[in-house]
């Protein structure tokens, strides 16, 4: 693997969650949402309050509540029209941290990011190099809308809490929910399945030329719980496209983890 590709791989990993690219729908196999309109509107009439809000009530306790959770997944990183198949381990202390290694081919880790409300750490072991930066950097690439929940929540299949709000749009479609509106610059579209999971979620800035569409799909049991195996994502930002297709093997939830990340000494700071 080159080392340039690498240095990208870094930056994608730790921008999962940045506004993305015109919708696309894809279908679940487990659970399957109905076909959706992906032209994203600010609703024009006031949503029935009591509506919104009891809907919200029964999305919010169907989302994933744990502890920690750690994830194994085969990804297909696509940066630019450039193509890499990489590992990543993913590693989560809610609320407090993200640690994610990348491996290449026969298992040799070529990365290491550590994310937190507060900072990010990026260990690029192929160059010898870090990355230590406040989490404001990500705003180079992403809304301001996107905080450390929103990777968090990506990550599990969880929906964006700023999302779940009482001035959204509510449809409902043979079980299917879907919450449309605005927040803040950002346009947005969320539909839930039957069992009130997130299948897909669309962001789109349309004066930045940012946009984000997450699909979810091949829902499974992992330690009680219902999560995505298969999250697919694309990302764009004017002319930089970041697609990213994870394929979880492994899943599992409240276990006690390690978070190992030490920058050696001979590693030299990147630019």
């Amino acid at each position: 693997m080159r080392k340039n590709t690498v240095n990208k791989i870094l930056i994608a990993c730790c921008l999962l969650a940045m506004v993305s690219c015109k919708a696309r729908k894809k279908a679940m196999t487990t659970t399957t949402a109905p076909q959706v309109n992906n032209t994203v509107s600010t609703p024009t009439t006031p949503p029935d309050i009591n509506v919104v809000k009891n809907q919200l009530v029964v999305i919010k306790s169907n989302q994933v509540n744990f502890n920690t959770f750690s994830g194994k997944a085969n990804t297909k990183l696509d940066i630019n029209g450039n193509s890499n198949d990489v590992t990543l381990n993913i590693r989560i202390s809610k609320d407090k941290k993200i640690w994610v290694s990348v491996t290449a081919l026969l298992g040799i880790e070529v990365a290491r990011a550590l994310i937190t409300p507060d900072s990010i750490k990026v260990l690029n072991k192929l160059q010898g190099l870090y990355l230590k930066k406040p989490f404001g950097y990500i705003y180079k690439y992403a809304s301001r809308q996107v905080n450390y929940k929103t990777i968090e929540c990506l990550l599990v299949g969880n929906a964006m809490p700023e999302l779940l709000t009482e001035n959204s749009s509510i449809k409902t479609d043979m079980g299917n929910v879907t919450l449309s509106g605005s927040l803040q610059e950002l346009v947005y579209s969320l539909v839930l399945g039957t069992n009130m999971h997130v299948t897909q979620f669309n962001l789109s800035n349309n004066d930045a030329g940012q946009a984000l569409l997450v699909n979810n799909s091949n829902f499974i049991q992992a330690a009680n719980r219902l999560v995505p195996s298969k999250i697919d994502i694309l990302s764009t930002i004017k002319d930089k496209k970041i697609q990213a297709n994870l394929q979880y093997t492994k899943v599992d939830f409240d276990q006690q983890l390690d978070f190992p990340f030490n920058i050696p000494e001979r590693y030299a700071q990147a630019e």
